[in-house]
């Protein structure tokens, strides 16, 4: 009972946006919406649909004027007396007695190029071709671009025959034939007629073409969603703003019947205004395809009183809303603030959110977490402090009692044999090893100092046995400079002089040298080498055994895994070890080492 009361009186942070979203922006929208979409939807469509016409009237308006233009200039040749006497006479000549003109045949045949170049002068520029029986013909364009004879051939030059008195064939679109047109007008369209003396025999034909781009101009006027174009009675597109759906199928002809006049139709799954209209001229078709949304955009000034209502309503409610909100979510700034803090590593800082509600548990939660955070992260850096210094001393305390004794053995041996002066050159360097091992307290030195302590390291190896070692270096300068674990290199010399050269002569050439993020070691001998099973199993040995297992045949386990080991305590970024080795020519070991390591430090020799 109490929790329910207390539900109620502290709701959640959930429940508050939620009934303050629906008391503010739902009840009001969802009131608006069906009180606008009742009174607007039929309005709408009829005064999308008249607007449509009214747009295509006028496009139509400006289509029939130019295709007028085209009759007109047909009507003028077929009808002008005095032309028609002038072609009659010319098509019953002879194509030899035509060629051989008088001087008034001269001047007639100017009067009518003059003429027909003459009728188009008022309207839109066509092309006029008159061709006679006898082959003559006039033009109103260059021949030398596009021979007029070449009529004949076009496959609805024959339907020209079939025309009587006025009647007119229209081509449709097809392919510009003028050369110096063809690039900006790719398409043209033809209207033909006979000439036909008084006994109704055909001693002509007129043929005027007008390039498409003349009509596409004016549909290219159209908003840009309007898609008009002009169609025939199959359907195919003959003039569109674009010239790429021209002589294609209409695709919108088998969703839409085009016999309304105007309509609302869906296709492609989106509703269009759709209105057409038959050209006076010929049997096509002015299309205009308009989607909804763009044609009922504009259609808001009859409802401005709606509108009105519905602005002032949303501006209460959203000022309403503006407040509740930023009173329930005034905590959660803070909180965002608080973390964001926290992110950029600030882990003392806390939040004082102290409200009741999820918010409240939330910001208690996130002081608790801090808090066991900064435990954690001390305890884990302590941990760590100690385990690395443990490991390094152990690793290190692994090298010094196996190394010197071998070395005072050596010593011993030397002395109670030769009592000669070599014992005291070998006694330096053994006091040099000495105190980089005993007195020496940092993890690192230089590589300078490291390929000091193998110089004196085989210098004292070199008393020992009976044949010497030839130590071969080749440094960079800068390499010289990098810091490394101590004692990197002697575990790897000793086991190339014990067990690669198996304590005889030979030669062991170390190799430094910088690359763009790493620095490289190469140790290399001349010795037995190693088989390419034991091979494999030392490199898998090295990289995943690690101080798990201890190997006691072959290469030393102090030697190679604690020179492993101890690269991989030491820098952040993982250096690579790889031994290479072929059985009978030697073997080298790659310490390939990366720069910018949490623990990598930059040293000059002195």
């Amino acid at each position: 009972m109490w929790a329910r009361i207390r539900r109620l009186t502290s709701p959640s942070f959930r429940l508050k946006v939620f009934l303050s979203s629906l008391i503010c922006i739902g009840l009001p929208v969802i009131f608006s919406l069906t009180f606008y979409s009742y009174l607007t939807r039929d309005a709408v469509e009829e005064q999308a649909i008249q607007n449509a016409k009214k747009e295509l009237d006028l496009t139509e308006e400006n289509v029939s004027r130019i295709l007028e233009d085209m009759m007109n200039a047909s009507n003028f040749v077929q009808i002008d007396s005095e032309l028609n006497t002038i072609l009659k006479n010319k098509a019953n000549l002879s194509i030899e007695g035509s060629n051989e003109e008088s001087y008034s045949e001269y001047i007639e045949d100017r009067q009518v190029r003059k003429t027909i170049e003459n009728i188009t002068l008022l309207g839109e520029k066509s092309h006029i071709t008159i061709l006679l029986k006898n082959g003559k013909y006039y033009a109103n364009y260059s021949t030398a671009q596009y021979d007029p004879n070449s009529l004949y051939q076009k496959k609805w030059f024959n339907e020209l025959k079939s025309l009587n008195g006025f009647e007119s064939y229209w081509s449709g679109a097809e392919e510009t034939v003028f050369s110096y047109e063809k690039y900006l007008n790719p398409y043209q369209l033809s209207v033909g007629r006979t000439l036909r003396d008084s006994n109704q025999g055909i001693y002509g034909y007129v043929v005027v073409t007008l390039l498409e781009s003349k009509i596409s101009n004016i549909l290219d006027n159209q908003k840009p969603q309007e898609q008009t174009m002009i169609i025939d009675e199959n359907n195919t597109i003959l003039s569109h703003r674009n010239s790429e759906y021209v002589n294609q199928p209409a695709s919108f002809s088998d969703d839409i019947n085009l016999s309304k006049s105007s309509q609302i139709a869906r296709w492609d799954n989106q509703q269009y205004v759709v209105t057409s209209k038959e050209l006076t001229t010929n049997n096509w078709k002015l299309v205009s395809i308009i989607p909804y949304k763009a044609a009922t955009s504009n259609i808001n000034a009859i409802f401005s009183k709606v509108f009105v209502l519905l602005a002032i309503s949303f501006a209460i409610f959203f000022v309403i809303l503006a407040y509740l909100i930023n009173r329930i979510t005034r905590p959660l700034r803070y909180l965002d603030r608080v973390v964001k803090k926290v992110q950029t590593g600030d882990l003392s800082i806390r939040s004082n959110v102290k409200s009741k509600d999820e918010i409240g548990d939330f910001s208690q939660s996130l002081n608790h977490m801090l808090d066991r955070v900064n435990v954690m992260i001390e305890e884990v850096n302590d941990t760590h402090k100690r385990k690395r210094k443990a490991e390094l001393a152990m690793l290190q305390a692994q090298i010094n009692p196996h190394f010197l004794f071998n070395v005072l053995n050596s010593i011993r041996m030397k002395v109670l044999r030769f009592g000669d002066k070599d014992s005291a050159s070998m006694i330096q360097s053994l006091s040099k090893l000495l105190r980089w091992t005993i007195d020496y307290k940092e993890d690192k030195i230089t590589f300078f100092d490291e390929i000091s302590l193998v110089k004196d390291y085989v210098n004292v190896m070199n008393m020992r046995q009976k044949e010497k070692v030839e130590l071969d270096i080749d440094i960079s300068s800068q390499v010289y400079k990098q810091l490394v674990p101590r004692f990197l290199l002697q575990p790897l010399i000793e086991n190339s002089i014990i067990h690669g050269l198996n304590q005889s002569a030979g030669n062991i050439r170390i190799n430094g040298k910088m690359e763009k993020d790493n620095f490289q070691i190469m140790i290399e001998d001349n010795g037995v080498g190693i088989g390419k099973e034991k091979l494999h199993e030392l490199n898998q040995w090295i990289h995943h055994s690690g101080t798990n297992e201890r190997s006691h045949n072959g290469f030393s386990s102090i030697g190679m895994t604690n020179v492993f080991e101890r690269l991989q305590l030491s820098y952040q970024e993982k250096p690579q070890m790889k031994i290479d080795s072929t059985s009978g020519k030697g073997t080298t070991i790659t310490i390939t080492i990366p720069l910018g390591g949490e623990d990598y430090v930059q040293s000059y020799v002195g």
